[in-house]
């Protein structure tokens, strides 16, 4: 099995969405929207990304989380989820918010992420969340 695996999710936003990465190369991806239900969806999606790539649960090198910003109740439930993943696997687990990862397109440009009632957050080069 590749020692670089990692699983990285997020459910901040009214979505479940997940990446099975070995290096550079995407095994797998879910991106499922849905305005309630990730709680239940989280963990059966997450089983079926990596059975669908041939692997377990023990195969994982490495979690990742996004922390928002988005709906508390779904950073929570990614957070706990990972930070439980983590423990029992004896892997580590990193976080990282929407603007770092969107950040890396390009680090000098201002980043704009969708919030609710029509509105965006906006982080401005240089901002340290």
């Amino acid at each position: 099995m590749p020692s670089d695996l990692v699983l990285g999710f997020d459910t901040s936003g009214p979505w479940v969405q997940a990446a099975l990465l070995s290096g550079d190369t995407v095994l797998g991806l879910i991106d499922t929207a849905m305005a309630k239900g990730q709680a239940e969806a989280l963990v059966p999606c997450l089983d079926a990304l990596l059975r669908d790539a041939g692997l377990t649960w023990r195969d994982l090198a490495g979690i990742g989380t996004g922390t928002g910003p988005g709906n508390f109740t779904g950073v929570r439930l990614s957070v706990a989820t990972a930070r439980g993943l983590a423990l029992g696997l004896g892997i580590p687990a990193l976080g990282i918010t929407g603007f770092d990862a969107l950040a890396l397109d390009g680090p000098a440009l201002p980043v704009v992420l969708p919030a609710l009632r029509g509105q965006v957050w906006v982080r401005a080069p240089g901002d340290i969340p």
